[in-house]
């Protein structure tokens, strides 16, 4: 396995492979990136189908949204367990086990006929999340050169934004005219199609035979690790402050009629996707200072959206740029978890997005507790700008010692 020293913020993965042609990176790519679609279609298609799916399981909405915090949960829950049990698995075959697992869990969802089945179908789907983006990183960036391990990772990862584009709207359209339970069958399609992908195109390497649960583990007592995971529970919880809020601020604040909220999601989507892209040449220059650009301009323009909420243009435009900066740092801490692991890489990379999900749950808390509290649908976004003032300041931290360390 190859690594780097300290003295560098570089990115770092496993093993460089060589012999592989421009062709089989960009189709081992876009099999991967495929298992990232499908789990960004079905983490947010529910958010669309809450009523529909209160409706057929006999419950209300506010409970029905336990679904989602299952699903969460399990990606939580997953991404260490995976990481530590199957780190001496070859990479290949663990992302065909974890996108089969991924795959059966929406089929059960499908199919679950009643309140307590379906949010277990979720927790069993959430488990492979986590660990399936880990992978999928690592596995891409060992297929290039190291100067573009950055831009391999960030081409993975766009599989969420381009769900968030394309899979959810048709997803949800599909859950609300052919019944809720027709998103997650189209789901698990995907997932079994991933699944084909995988074993056609991602190449096989053999199993680190030194890697051991307990090699995993020792990343926790990382002082980097702890501190890189805190920034994106944190630091990107600012941007679910807003977002989850993002409806009725629509309606409330800029005054415009329900139609007209898929426009901010597709803004907030293409903003993703826009933002990837960028976040992988960024990465490639420096992960560090990526990080720290990304959480200064995500929190300056949650700041800004508070201003610009209230004019429709400026608004739409506003939400693309916090999904732009979002997405910068979102990359570039997977990188740098990948960097700060050491030997510990499955471990490494999977938290990221378990880190990802607790901001999920922090910043929706706490940008209802405001809501709550009377200050408005703009107080969220000001919670945002705070959290990703917070997140920057563990990031200083972590600067600081990082360069003591040299």
């Amino acid at each position: 396995m190859t690594s780097v020293t300290p003295t560098t913020d570089r990115p770092v993965t496993g093993t460089l492979a060589s012999g592989h042609t421009t062709k089989h990176v960009t189709l081992a790519t876009i099999a991967l990136a495929m298992g990232g679609f499908a789990i960004g279609t079905t983490e947010f298609v529910t958010m669309g189908l809450l009523p529909e799916m209160a409706h057929g399981v006999g419950v209300s909405i506010p409970a029905a949204g336990h679904v989602i915090s299952a699903y969460a949960v399990g990606v939580v829950v997953g991404a260490p367990l995976i990481a530590i049990f199957g780190a001496k698995l070859p990479r290949r075959g663990l992302l065909l086990v974890l996108m089969g697992t991924f795959a059966l869990g929406n089929a059960l969802s499908a199919v679950a006929g009643s309140y307590g089945l379906l949010v277990a179908a979720r927790f069993f789907a959430g488990l492979p999340h986590g660990a399936y983006f880990g992978l999928a990183s690592l596995v891409a960036a060992s297929m290039v050169d190291p100067s573009r391990r950055g831009r391999a990772v960030s081409r993975v990862m766009l599989g969420l934004p381009i769900a968030n584009v394309a899979g959810v709207p048709v997803a949800t359209w599909m859950g609300q005219h052919l019944g809720w339970r027709s998103a997650y069958v189209a789901v698990a399609v995907l997932g079994a199609i991933t699944v084909a992908l995988v074993a056609l195109f991602v190449p096989h390497r053999e199993a680190d035979r030194a890697a051991t649960g307990r090699r995993e583990l020792k990343a926790f007592a990382n002082v980097q690790f702890l501190l890189t995971l805190l920034i994106g529970a944190i630091g990107f919880g600012g941007m679910f402050a807003m977002y989850s809020y993002i409806a009725p601020t629509v309606t409330d604040v800029t005054g415009l009629s329900k139609a007209s909220i898929p426009l901010f999601l597709l803004s907030f989507g293409l903003g993703g996707t826009v933002g990837t892209f960028v976040a992988g040449r960024m990465a490639d220059w420096s992960v560090m200072r990526s990080m720290v650009l990304g959480s200064i301009g995500m929190g300056l323009s949650l700041a800004l959206f508070t201003v610009t909420a209230h004019q429709a243009v400026l608004a739409l435009l506003t939400v693309f740029l916090v999904a732009v900066l979002g997405s910068v740092l979102v990359v570039n801490l997977q990188m740098r978890l990948m960097h700060v692991a050491g030997e510990a890489q499955t471990l490494g990379a999977a938290m990221n997005h378990a880190s990802l999900n607790l901001a999920n749950a922090l910043g929706a808390w706490l940008g209802g507790l405001v809501i709550a509290a009377g200050w408005g649908y703009t107080a969220p976004s000001w919670v945002g700008a705070a959290l990703s003032l917070g997140g920057l300041l563990v990031l200083v931290l972590s600067g600081a010692l990082h360069r003591k360390g040299r």
